[in-house]
């Protein structure tokens, strides 16, 4: 009788995390409130019976499905760590039943963490759909009432969801792929399905999707979007770095398949560059010049590559400089020279304006225009973007949409994107597509459906 009631206490565990009179009835008030939320949201009332799918459910009626499957899983592991420490009572000696629930309480105890965060996440996700006050997250940090507002937002006529489970899902299905873009024989052709990174429990996190663009050579090419767009992850996929399911041709070669032949076609200049202060421009040139530049190389045709890059970015007269001597504007022109020195077909500079003022700013994005008038594409990431904009032939931009993940919401012309965002400024067109909890419109879903039914009606 004893093993069947243990049994039974197991069960009750499992399915609603306690086996006290109270927190059962909180648990049911709370499934009450999830039953009532699902009936107004289009989703099926009986998944509020499922533990576990029941929490996945509640983040996609919160339009936040990716928190959903990781809440769901951290709380599934939470309660299966509960059952085995409630069976470890009963089933071991008294010293080893003590010692394990020790392990298994600071194991619990570093779930709470992550489980709070998603509780939240999702939480904040059915403020915004049922539009009510975030004071409500009272009651969400707390835990214990949650079931509260959930059961109002269920019964109150004037809370309404701005969106319901169907409907979010057919909206998605609009944003589908709209078709890869023909490739180019001069130029950089980017047809990138997917990029997947495994995330907790193993469960695939898609970066990025759906991003086809043709950029001709000459272009130079502003690189827009709001935190978490993919800008970075976009930029690694585009140069071989990180490989994505994706078919990336720069002057009609594969980035991936020829990856060791189109080293020396790219040049990727990061944020921060490592050189070393006491050494002289010339020599950090000449010692970069080594790893960059082909073994092939005569020392001769190496010493004039090295001369012709210094004076493109006007480093000839500091040559003989110590790096540490620099100014901002000449070390920024030193780390894009490093890499300018393979003579690249692509050239990617992430930030390069970065602790610069506007004349310093101005006079090197009059360098790398000059750099993509000689036949080569640049793509830039700055933050400050529009006072340089005219120096630009096009611009990308990502957002990331409702499921936090990176899309194609524009590629064209500056003018056009004015146009396309109704907006005058890059940095009002980045607040249009930022989500709302960022200061920005949460527009991303319309751009990116807009911008593929621009493409696919020609």
């Amino acid at each position: 009788m004893e093993i069947f009631l243990n049994i039974i206490n197991g069960l009750l565990i499992f399915y609603f995390g306690a086996t006290n009179v109270v927190s059962i009835a909180i648990v049911l008030l709370y499934m009450l409130g999830c039953f009532l939320i699902f009936r107004k949201s289009g989703s099926k009332w009986w998944i509020a019976l499922v533990p576990f799918y029941r929490e996945y459910e509640l983040a996609r009626c919160a339009n936040r499905e990716a928190d959903g499957r990781s809440y769901a899983a951290i709380l599934f592991i939470n309660n299966i760590f509960s059952v085995i420490g409630f069976f470890l009572y009963y089933f071991t000696s008294e010293e080893y039943a003590v010692q394990l629930n020790v392990v298994l309480a600071a194991i619990q105890t570093a779930i709470i963490i992550p489980w709070f965060i998603y509780n939240l996440r999702v939480f904040n996700g059915l403020v915004e759909i049922y539009n009510s006050t975030k004071w409500w997250a009272i009651c969400y940090a707390l835990i214990t009432p949650r079931f509260i507002p959930l059961i109002y937002w269920g019964l109150s006529k004037k809370r309404q969801p701005s969106y319901k489970v169907d409907e979010l899902a057919k909206e998605r299905e609009k944003l589908a792929r709209y078709g890869s873009v023909s490739v180019m024989e001069e130029g950089l052709t980017v047809n990138l399905n997917e990029r997947t990174v495994k995330g907790f429990m193993k469960e695939k996190k898609v970066l990025l999707r759906d991003i086809h663009m043709a950029i001709p050579a000459g272009h130079m090419v502003l690189l827009l979007g709001g935190s978490g767009a993919g800008k970075t992850t976009f930029l690694n996929a585009v140069n071989g770095y990180e490989k994505a399911d994706a078919e990336i041709l720069l002057e009609g070669k594969n980035m991936y398949t020829d990856y060791k032949q189109m080293i020396y076609e790219v040049g990727f200049v990061p944020q921060s560059q490592m050189m070393r202060d006491k050494d002289t421009v010339i020599k950090t040139m000449r010692d970069y010049a080594n790893l960059r530049l082909p073994k092939a190389m005569s020392k001769e045709e190496r010493e004039k590559r090295i001369e012709e890059v210094m004076d493109i970015f006007g480093l000839e007269p500091v040559k003989d400089n110590m790096v540490g001597q620099l100014s901002g504007g000449q070390k920024k022109r030193l780390s894009i020279s490093i890499e300018y020195l393979s003579n690249p077909s692509l050239f990617i500079l992430d930030e390069p304006d970065s602790g610069l003022d506007g004349v310093m700013a101005r006079e090197l994005f009059e360098r790398l225009r000059s750099v993509a008038d000689s036949g080569r594409i640049v793509i830039v990431i700055t933050h400050s973007p529009d006072r340089v904009v005219d120096l630009f032939d096009d611009v990308i931009v990502l957002a990331k949409d409702s499921a936090r993940t990176g899309r194609l919401a524009y590629y064209g012309s500056i003018e056009d994107a004015r146009k396309f965002f109704e907006r005058d400024s890059m940095e009002e067109i980045v607040k249009r597509i930022n989500q709302v909890e960022e200061g920005g419109d949460g527009l991303a879903d319309e751009y990116v459906l807009k911008y593929a039914e621009v493409v696919q009606n020609g």
